[in-house]
């Protein structure tokens, strides 16, 4: 058994989950970041897809704040397959012609896992297909570089550079191929007449070669004195049509979005993903209590 395909989970929240897709963005708020998002997908299907991320960043004040650092783990199961992810990452922040140029490196661990016991083949003797649950690992490296100007950034980053092979068990007929990904992203925030609303624009493209995949999200954001809130569209070509709401509530950052298939799955069959941020100082080299905010903007 090999298996080949586009590898990393689409999350509708890409603006949200930045470190996920290019570790250039690990301390680029200079404030310490956490971010997660869970998806369900295809409901009312059997083996439904099933995808939860959680990531950290912050910058290293001990040694100034053009370093940051990041971690985050991946869990993405997928019928009777299950992928796990772990990850540590570094970056480097330059300030460069107005703005801030921006180059992130790490190290990752992926584990596979299939779940044998639950095959229903017509020929049980196949060593194509495990009879029971079966493991790998390998190691892997990304990288990425960003640049941020005052209301726009882009970066453009490499995942799975090593395209390892994660073998099965103990069997060569069950191996899992991971293809590099490479990744472009941007985003613009447009300003209206009034002050308190903005369009934050943004966009992902997504390939392996193979396949690739492209999103563009515009939300429509209240920035007021008692609160922030958004409403939003996005949209994959040929794929789907997502719509967003959320807000910033008491420093905790919390969305909901409703992914619908254009390519004949139902409307009723699409996919809830919810994202849960949280950002705050927390300097231990300065006096006083720590603020709390939320700084996303993009």
């Amino acid at each position: 058994m090999q298996a080949a395909a586009q590898y990393d989970p689409a999350f509708n929240h890409y603006w949200a989950l930045q470190s996920l897709y290019n570790p250039a963005a690990s301390g680029l708020s200079g404030q310490i970041n956490v971010q997660a998002g869970y998806a369900l997908q295809m409901m009312g299907y059997t083996h439904a897809p099933q995808t939860m991320v959680v990531t950290a960043d912050l910058p290293l004040w001990m040694i100034g704040p053009a370093h940051g650092v990041g971690a985050g783990f991946v869990n993405d199961k997928l019928g009777l397959f299950e992928h796990k992810k772990f990850y540590i990452e570094y970056a480097y922040h330059q300030k460069l012609w107005g703005g801030r140029l921006s180059g992130g490196v790490r190290g990752a661990l992926l584990a596979e896992s299939f779940d044998g016991t639950g095959v229903d083949a017509i020929d049980s003797g196949d060593p194509a297909f495990p009879t029971s649950e079966v493991n790998g690992t390998a190691f892997d490296v990304e990288a990425g570089l960003r640049y941020d100007g005052k209301s726009w950034y882009v970066g453009v980053s490499g995942l799975h550079l090593l395209a390892p092979t994660v073998k099965l068990g103990d069997s060569k007929a069950n191996e899992f191929d991971v293809p590099r990904t490479y990744y472009l992203t941007g985003g613009y925030n447009i300003r209206l007449k009034n002050p308190l609303l903005k369009v934050q624009t943004s966009a992902i493209l997504r390939t392996d070669l193979a396949d690739w995949r492209g999103d563009v999200t515009a939300r429509l954001a209240y920035n007021g004195p008692k609160g922030k809130m958004y409403v939003g569209m996005g949209y994959s070509p040929t794929i789907s049509t997502s719509l967003f709401i959320g807000g910033d509530f008491h420093g905790v950052q919390l969305g909901y979005a409703y992914e619908i298939f254009t390519s004949g799955v139902g409307a009723l069959q699409g996919t809830h993903e919810v994202s849960l941020g949280y950002t705050t100082d927390l300097d231990l080299f300065k006096k006083g209590k720590n603020r709390h905010q939320s700084v996303r903007i993009l």
